[in-house]
């Protein structure tokens, strides 16, 4: 089912949206996604919790990896999509965002009622004593400790990991809680493995049970951390529009359905609800 842009529009008209972000709306920010035309997945294997927490010798790898990751992620801008979804909130018609990026893109095009629901990249928790410092503190502190690390990146993945050849990751040293001393230091983001604090999904629930409709922007919907969100929508006769390339697993939930790319469907759609054209940035 293709449906058209002037449909999607109508939907998202009434206002009262939930919008549901995935990784395909960062692609043309520069960061690919796992699945779809840009996709990842069949030549990386994303960190689990369990390898991460159980095996020094990864997690020393996936620090070497992700420090530099990071610094791409970093410089990543909204693009023409997030800030057609930051519009459509400033004009009322979007009421909450649950995204399952961790990239913080949603709000820096300015979008606020941002539920992550996987966490932030730009943040770091000590597993021991659960403080929270920035990245920017974690990014300091890993260059002091691996003064003489150099390492070329052609491409980030979405987590922030980058593939590196594990001659260039030996030498690479971590670094603990500056807190505590001791503890385990982990990015504040959910690792494959891991689950989303129930909280944080009592209140994504609770989001789309009093929305008016669900609009699924850039995601396959492949795991259920996301397409759970779909399935209830679709069981409390929520409408749910997805706008995504390529197919999605909630497609069979979809009421509008628009194959093409968010950076074109985005702006074109604010436009048509609010009736103010895009500001170039």
């Amino acid at each position: 089912m293709t449906t058209s842009v002037q449909e999607l529009a109508a939907l998202v008209a009434g206002g009262q949206v939930v919008v549901l972000s995935g990784a395909g709306l960062s692609t043309e920010s520069g960061i690919p996604d796992y699945r779809g035309p840009s996709g990842v997945a069949r030549r990386h294997t994303p960190m689990t919790f369990q390898a991460f927490t159980r095996d020094a010798v990864a997690r020393r790898r996936y620090w070497a990896r992700s420090h530099l990751g990071w610094r791409l992620i970093a410089r990543a801008a909204p693009n023409a999509g997030h800030r057609a979804v930051a519009r459509l909130q400033d004009a009322g018609l979007v009421d909450a965002v649950i995204t399952q990026n961790v990239d913080g893109l949603h709000g820096a095009a300015g979008s606020d009622r941002v539920v992550e629901l996987h966490g932030r990249l730009d943040e770091v928790i000590c597993l021991d004593c659960g403080n929270l410092t920035s990245r920017e503190e974690m990014d300091r502190r890993l260059r002091e400790a691996n003064p003489d690390f150099v390492a070329q990146v052609a491409e980030v993945n979405p987590d922030g990991d980058v593939d590196l050849p594990d001659e260039q990751v030996a030498g690479f040293r971590p670094v603990d809680c500056g807190i505590c001393g001791t503890g385990m230091l982990k990015p504040d983001v959910v690792f494959f493995g891991e689950t989303v604090p129930p909280q944080r999904v009592e209140r994504c629930f609770a989001l789309v049970e009093q929305a008016r409709a669900v609009v699924v922007l850039g995601s396959s919907l492949t795991v259920m951390s996301g397409r759970r969100f779909v399935i209830r929508a679709a069981k409390q006769g929520i409408p749910v529009a997805i706008v995504n390339q390529g197919p999605t697993r909630g497609d069979g939930y979809a009421t509008v359905r628009v194959d093409a790319p968010l950076g074109d469907v985005l702006p074109e759609l604010a436009e048509r609800v609010t009736g103010a054209s895009a500001v170039p940035v």
